[in-house]
Parts: C-alpha cells; sequence; structure tokens
C-alpha cells in the first residue's frame, strides 16, 4: 500500500541476482525442507507466469512448496520478517495476472497441498486442500453420487485459485459461482496465524463474514489451506440443444425468456457465428448443421437441461424446443450425449481457440442479462471504432460475456478496453465476472470504481497484511 511505507515489498531479503538470500533460504527450508525451496536455475519458468495474454513473466527469488498449514504459516512467518512479497499458487490457470510473482519475490505453490480430505455425503461435503483440482474432486464426488458444480472451463484448475478468483463457468447459471459453494475455510494470514472460518453449516449469522471476504480476494488477503464445499445430488439424465440464430441480438433477447420458462438450465449459452466456427473447427467437431444454416446462422444458443426423471426432461426439452422456435430460432438439435459433450469442452476451450488464433486480450465483464443485447451492440461499435475484432461467447444465463480481442497496438487497445468497461458499466455491469481484476485489468478497475470503495479496499487489505506482502500489485497497487 502507498501509505503504509512499504512500496519497496519484496525487495529486502533478495540479491542482485533476483534470487533470495542464502539466510532466507536457509530459514524456508527449516519450514518446508531443503528439497522443497526452488531457487535460480531450479525454478521452472511456468512458476513466473499463469495465463494472461498480455503480460511478460516475472522471475520470483525462490518457491516453496508446503505440506500443510503450519508449513505455510512458518513460511509466511519468514517473508514477512524479511518483507519478501509473496505470491500463493494453484495451477496457474487464471486469465488476469494474479499468479505472474513480484521479480525476486516468493512463489508459494500449494501443488502438494492436493488431497480430498473428505466426503461428507450426510452433510453434502467435501473438505479439500487447495491443490486439489475440478477433475479430482470430480472423480472423488462421483463414487458417491454427487458433484461439485462449478466448472469454469479448465478442469485442472485448482480448488484454491477458484476461491481466490471467485471462479464461475457454464453451471452458475443453475448452481452459481465459487462464493455459492463455499462454506467454510482455514487461511493463513501473512503474519503466519492460522483462521478457520464458517464450517460445515448451510447458514449462518454471527459475526462478519469472513468467508465470503476472503472468496474472490485474489491472494491479496490471506493464503487458503482448506476448503469446505457445498455438494448436491449428481442428475442421471440430461439433454442438449443447439438452437442458431439469424443475429446474436435474437440470441440475447431469447435468454432472459429461457430463463424464466420454468425449464432451470444447466448451461446457458451464447456462442456467436465466429466462434463456433472456431471452435468446432479446432476440435474437428461435425455437429451435424447444415451448411445453409451455418451460412444464416451469425449466433447460436447452447442450452443444458438434466433431470432426476428421463420422463421430465422430455417434457422440458419439447417445452424449451416451443420456446426457442416461437423466439425465431432458424432449427433445433437435440445432440447426441458425445456431440453434447464434445461441444461443450469446445466451448469451454474457447479461450486456448482464441489464444491460438492471436487474440491480444480476452474480457470477462458482466452485465444484467438483460443488458447484453444493449452491451454486444456497443462492444461491436466500439471494436470497428478502433480498428479491432471483437468476437466471442458467454455464459448468456448470468450476463457473463467473454470477448476476444484483437488489436495489436497497445495504446489504441488500452482505449477500446477501457470504453468496453465503461459501457459494461454504465448498464449496471462490472468489469469482471469471474477472471478477477489481477494484474490485467487493475488500472481500469483503479480509474473506474467509486474512489470510497477503493479506499475501503485499502483498508481492508491493510487489516489483514499490514506491511503488504501479499501479492502486491494485484488489484491494488502496492
Amino acid at each position: 500500500m502507498s501509505d503504509t511505507g512499504t512500496s519497496d515489498t519484496g525487495t529486502s531479503g533478495t540479491g542482485t541476482s533476483g534470487t533470495v538470500s542464502a539466510d532466507v533460504a536457509a530459514a524456508l527450508a527449516e519450514v518446508v525442507g531443503r528439497d522443497q525451496v526452488l531457487t535460480g536455475d531450479q525454478i521452472s519458468p511456468d512458476y513466473g507466469h499463469d495465463e494472461m495474454l498480455s503480460a511478460a513473466a516475472q522471475q520470483p527469488g525462490a518457491v516453496v512448496r508446503p505440506a500443510s498449514a503450519a508449513e505455510v504459516s512458518g513460511v509466511l512467518r519468514v517473508a514477512s520478517a524479511h518483507q519478501l512479497a509473496v505470491t500463493a499458487r494453484g495451477s496457474g490457470s487464471g486469465l488476469s495476472g494474479a499468479a505472474i510473482p513480484e521479480p525476486g519475490g516468493l512463489v508459494i505453490s500449494l501443488e502438494r497441498m492436493n488431497r480430498v480430505l473428505e466426503i461428507d455425503v450426510d452433510n453434502h461435503v467435501a473438505v479439500v486442500q487447495p491443490g486439489v483440482t475440478l477433475s479430482e474432486l470430480d472423480e472423488a464426488t462421483s463414487a458417491h453420487g454427487l458433484t461439485y458444480p462449478v466448472y469454469p472451463g479448465e478442469l485442472s484448475a485448482s480448488l484454491g485459485g477458484n476461491v481466490a478468483t471467485n471462479a464461475g463457468g457454464m453451471r452458475a447459471v443453475r448452481y452459481g459461482v465459487t462464493r455459492s459453494q463455499v462454506l467454510g475455510l482455514e487461511a493463513v494470514l501473512p503474519t503466519g496465524e492460522v483462521l478457520r472460518t464458517g464450517g460445515k453449516l448451510v447458514k449462518a449469522s454471527t459475526g462478519y463474514d469472513l468467508t465470503q471476504l476472503i472468496i474472490g480476494s485474489e491472494g491479496t488477503l490471506a493464503v487458503v489451506t482448506e476448503v469446505t464445499l457445498r455438494l448436491y445430488p449428481r442428475p442421471p439424465h440430461q439433454a442438449t440443444v443447439l438452437a442458431p440464430f439469424h443475429t446474436v441480438d435474437e440470441v440475447a433477447r431469447a435468454v432472459p425468456k429461457v430463463v424464466h420458462s420454468g425449464v432451470a438450465p444447466l448451461i446457458l449459452e451464447y456462442i456467436d457465428g465466429l466462434t463456433m466456427g472456431a471452435i468446432t473447427y479446432a476440435q474437428k467437431l461435425d455437429l451435424g448443421v447444415p451448411t445453409e444454416v451455418r451460412e444464416k446462422a451469425q449466433a447460436y444458443l447452447l442450452v443444458m437441461l438434466e433431470s432426476g426423471h428421463a420422463q421430465r426432461l422430455d417434457e422440458d426439452t419439447e417445452q424449451l424446443g416451443n420456446l426457442l422456435t416461437e423466439l425465431g430460432a432458424i432449427d433445433l438439435y437435440v445432440l447426441p450425449g458425445p456431440s453434447a459433450r464434445r461441444l461443450v469442452e469446445a466451448r469451454e476451450k474457447a479461450f486456448w481457440t482464441s489464444k491460438a488464433a492471436g487474440a491480444n486480450d480476452i474480457i470477462d465483464t458482466v452485465v444484467p442479462r438483460a443488458a447484453i443485447p444493449e452491451f454486444l451492440a456497443a462492444a461491436q461499435e466500439i471494436g470497428q471504432r478502433h480498428g479491432a475484432a471483437v468476437f466471442g461467447c458467454g455464459h448468456a444465463g448470468d450476463g457473463n460475456v467473454h470477448l476476444a480481442v484483437f488489436q495489436p497496438d497497445d495504446e489504441v487497445r488500452s482505449a477500446l478496453l477501457r470504453e468496453l468497461f465503461e459501457a459494461s458499466m454504465k448498464l449496471g455491469g462490472l468489469i469482471s465476472g469471474e477472471h478477477g481484476i489481477g494484474r490485467a485489468k487493475k488500472r481500469y478497475f483503479l480509474e473506474l470504481t467509486d474512489p470510497a470503495t477503493i479506499d475501503l479496499m485499502r483498508r481492508i487489505k491493510r487489516a489483514f497484511d499490514p506491511t503488504g506482502i501479499l501479492n502486491p500489485g494485484v488489484l491494488l497497487e502496492p
């Protein structure tokens, strides 16, 4: 924080080469063991970046790999004593630069804290360490007929990272985002104190809700070492409907009516025609949509339904089909299971498709879902005015719009992004719906957010992290 006297955070424990000093390395080794402290050439380049498109990797001074909350506590005590900047890292699959370390700082990699500690069937709860991936949790819950519903598009993502960014994904329209699923946390403050919040409780009214405060804080308040999650029964029946429309506007205007219909979609996604072509080509996916329909369709609505009863699912699917036809769908395709799964996977990998195509930035702004048509129209106008290609897809059911921006000129692109964020905020939206602010969008967040809000966030940051060692430069200025 600029007013705490710690603007040089992350330098006093490092040498001129950018590696931590021998004394600091030795102190860290006493906590986690010599083999779990990496310095110099031992540090893989992967520890220096996440998947943010517009930022260079940074070489940390050291990487430590603790195996318990006690070891995380000891590491943070060493970091505090030496004023060493700390970045907690999960799978590194984030898109906003929150896992990019300070040069010469300390990365706490949570890869060894990867155990599913408990599946509590009676309470529909899972207790996991932060390094557990979504794929690993899904395997553990499926054996009990349960599911954890947050799928942000990358199953290698860790639960700790999901908590840090309040990850969402395609199923948020029905189940909500990470914030809706976390019942309790164990977290370590930068002073080394271990904090427990919440528990196996579905409601509480006892003091400040520190669980919710830590969720989405992007590693700037505490290092999460254990997560208690809400689970749900795993419905056995699913159906997926793909509906091509003549325009993106028609798709966007159909979304509120689908939500209002009562069919309770598990997934409700819009995909523009260019993105659909790109992802199906990249995944070699033939959905059986005739050429003449593809030529007419500028956008698609992807709807997945689920149910515990096959007959109810058939009724809901028929109701949905009738509604989409009334709303102007060119045609309807009820996709067989394998094709549906492949299309959902292809949609989840849209980021990688955009990255391979040379996108210069990815944004995930969010607006009230009824405002999607107006925002998309504004986005196209802004893109054209700045000589940029702007297209994509999004979680239409909750207003989360994902856009790939193709404009290589940094200055022009910066002006374009600011206008996009301003347009979303004028419609009652926010800069990020699920990827977080990180380093990528910090400038716009600080410029466009009410100063009173920023000031309160700075005071909260100081209360948790008085010397400013946790993720300096992320979300707020150090």
